[in-house]
């Protein structure tokens, strides 16, 4: 007998402009700043496209490109160790990360 799946996973979905904002609402673990839990949580959960647009939002509601996880790495130093996050580097820098 086989099971199935209860949700289809979605690969490259657009989010609109609230969808994107929604990122700004989650609450960081005790712990780790909420500046770079709300960081990586867009970073692991949107396509760069989308991240982009949210690094708009982060910018103008205040928030710190270059927040430290617990073990004192920027966003942008974490994406940059990864394959995948060189176009995610490019974008911190460009919104003005250091």
């Amino acid at each position: 007998m086989s099971l199935k799946k209860d949700k289809q996973k979605v690969l490259g979905e657009v989010f609109d402009d609230e969808r994107v904002k929604s990122f700004l609402d989650y609450q960081a673990p005790k712990g780790v700043s909420t500046d770079f839990h709300l960081l990586e949580k867009a970073y692991r959960g949107m396509n760069i496209d989308n991240f982009v647009t949210f690094l708009n939002f982060f910018t103008e509601a205040g928030y710190d490109l270059n927040a430290t996880n617990p073990e004192g790495q920027t966003l942008k130093q974490v994406a940059g160790e990864h394959g995948h996050g060189a176009e995610y580097v490019v974008a911190l820098t460009t919104a003005g990360a250091a």
